[in-house]
């Protein structure tokens, strides 16, 4: 008998095996008393065909109101007004305005943006360069599908991190192209290479950054490159994206799972885009 599961959507959560391969789960929030919170296991269902059903309900995953729009991957509209986590400068970091006292909640921006971030090189669907806090490493990278990633500057806010990552992004990209990312693994590159040739470019740069900030705050790193790999089994040539707004019904064969992507046979699926979505699931 298939297993038939109900909940309301959150990002899948990942960890890295061993092997360096990705282990996915798929978290469903408790809906009132039609569920209880659970964490399905992803990677034993590929080779399996999977039905997911939106309900057509959205409950806001701060407030918990119904939203018949979902703002900011999983919120309502007020929400995504007044919480720091929706501001645009978690967007653009080199905009974080914490010190200038304009902060939406500033002891969400203690916690969250003045501590130690990492400038980072990754190679999701070729070279590109980003930025996390401490606590989402490997996290960030395995959400952008990165099968390379190396941190090259610690420094001390994410306001910081933005600083560098303007810098660096003037000679490399900032962005992944998901559709590329999806169609197979990217060619393999030498980071460390790479880091080596980009530091002295942006070196008057940092010497400015640490003139402002202190010598302290930016620091370049010596850190080995990760390695991650996917649970993949094949790839599609085309790539056709899922919708639960215009398509409320997906089924297919799953056969792997990249970033925050379920790729089935019949196309494929962000699911952080809809956190917050109500669905029911079936395998």
């Amino acid at each position: 008998m298939p297993i038939s599961e109900i909940g309301s959507l959150a990002k899948l959560t990942a960890q890295l095996n061993s092997d360096t391969q990705v282990q996915y789960q798929l978290p469903l929030a408790a809906i009132e008393e039609q569920s209880s919170a659970q964490s399905i296991e992803l990677n034993p269902l590929i080779g399996q065909t999977i039905t997911l059903q939106f309900s057509g309900k959205i409950a806001c995953k701060h407030c918990g109101k119904g939203t018949k729009k979902s703002y900011s991957q999983g919120f309502c509209y007020p929400c995504m007004t007044k919480l720091a986590q929706c501001d645009m400068c978690i967007m653009k970091p080199e905009t974080c305005h914490h010190h200038l006292g304009t902060c939406r909640e500033p002891s969400w921006g203690d916690k969250h943006c003045m501590v130690d971030h990492y400038v980072y090189l990754a190679n999701s669907s070729g070279l590109k360069v980003g930025i996390t806090r401490h606590t989402q490493i490997p996290t960030r990278w395995i959400d952008q599908g990165a099968t390379q990633a190396l941190p090259i500057f610690k420094v001390s806010s994410r306001l910081q991190s933005g600083l560098v990552e303007i810098a660096l992004a003037e000679f490399i990209s900032d962005k992944t192209n998901w559709r590329a990312m999806l169609k197979g693994v990217a060619e393999p590159i030498d980071l460390k290479a790479i880091a080596n040739e980009l530091v002295p470019k942006i070196a008057n740069k940092l010497a400015e950054l640490q003139l402002k900030f202190g010598e302290e705050a930016i620091q370049l790193l010596d850190e080995e490159v990760t390695e991650i790999s996917y649970p993949v089994d094949e790839y599609l040539t085309k790539i056709s994206s899922f919708n639960f707004d215009k398509t409320p019904t997906v089924t297919g064969k799953l056969i792997g799972i990249k970033g925050q992507y379920l790729i089935f046979d019949t196309g494929v699926i962000n699911m952080r885009k809809f956190s917050s979505y109500q669905i029911s699931i079936e395998y």
